[in-house]
């Protein structure tokens, strides 16, 4: 590709390079055409990677570009931080404007565009799709569509075991996330009103399940808010199960709709 040098490559919401959710990121994607980005995120394999231009995120995966992405975009934040110090940036995304600020210790956090909650309908496909039955749902966190940059449908698991089990129709639910334009399936179990555990599945990336999402952590504050569940901080654990640990905070405030998601990134290798 001739380009690959210029990939870097961050492991984002851990500590450790061996954590968290692997992120490409192109801080100079200038002279890149939409192919030429396509082709880069499938050679690379992560679940996205982010790629700079002009000011500008754009968000690819292995299959397709996608409008927001919250783990590449702490990824690409720290690497700008890291290149040019701590501060505030703000990335023009498809999805639309969101500020990005990075600390002195390189956590980013970032602040969501305005987002919305709807109903999910009816949930007799998507129950199936995964072999789960209607009483593994826990019933005091009803399903709804959320959006905060992109679309994710958020089911609540009754039990963590249930979480744990994960085994659902790959095809069959690419099919049905893009009849509904969803990026991810938010799956959650609810250990504490301030603690959830979550894993999403992500077949429209062409990967089963993405260690830590960013995008769909946002949307779950939002829709934790939109049934009177919000608390100001909210602690999400994903990839436990993936053996990738991430540790995601995502902050509410009663002053600002938007949602903000923090956490940091690691290089996994040096930088190119």
């Amino acid at each position: 590709m001739g380009c690959m040098t210029d990939v870097l490559r961050y492991a984002a919401f851990t500590l450790d390079p061996a954590g968290g959710n692997p992120a490409g990121v192109v801080l100079d994607a200038s002279g890149l055409d939409d192919a030429a980005m396509q082709a880069i995120a499938a050679e690379v394999g992560y679940s996205e990677t982010a790629f700079v231009v002009d000011g500008a995120v754009r968000y690819f995966s292995p299959m397709a570009e996608v409008p927001f992405c919250g783990h590449a975009t702490v990824a690409t934040a720290v690497a700008l931080a890291e290149r040019n110090g701590p501060g505030e940036f703000v990335f023009s995304t498809q999805a639309g404007l969101v500020p990005v600020t990075v600390d002195e210790g390189l956590r980013a956090t970032l602040t969501s565009v305005e987002p919305s909650v709807e109903p999910a309908g009816d949930l007799t496909d998507v129950l199936d799709i995964l072999h789960w039955k209607a009483t593994d749902l826990d019933p005091d966190l009803p399903a709804r569509i959320a959006y905060a940059g992109a679309r994710h449908l958020v089911l609540s698991a009754a039990t963590r075991q249930r979480l744990a089990d994960l085994d659902y129709d790959f095809d069959r639910l690419l099919e049905y996330m893009l009849e509904r334009d969803l990026t991810t399936l938010q799956l959650v179990w609810r250990e504490s009103p301030t603690t959830f555990h979550v894993r999403d599945p992500f077949p429209v990336g062409g990967v089963v399940e993405d260690p830590a999402t960013g995008a769909a952590a946002a949307a779950f504050g939002a829709y934790l808010r939109e049934l009177g569940l919000g608390q100001p901080t909210i602690t999400l654990h994903q990839g436990d199960d993936l053996g990738r640990p991430s540790l995601i905070t995502v902050e509410l405030s009663d002053q600002d709709n938007r949602v903000r998601v923090s956490g940091n990134a690691v290089p996994i290798t040096a930088p190119a």
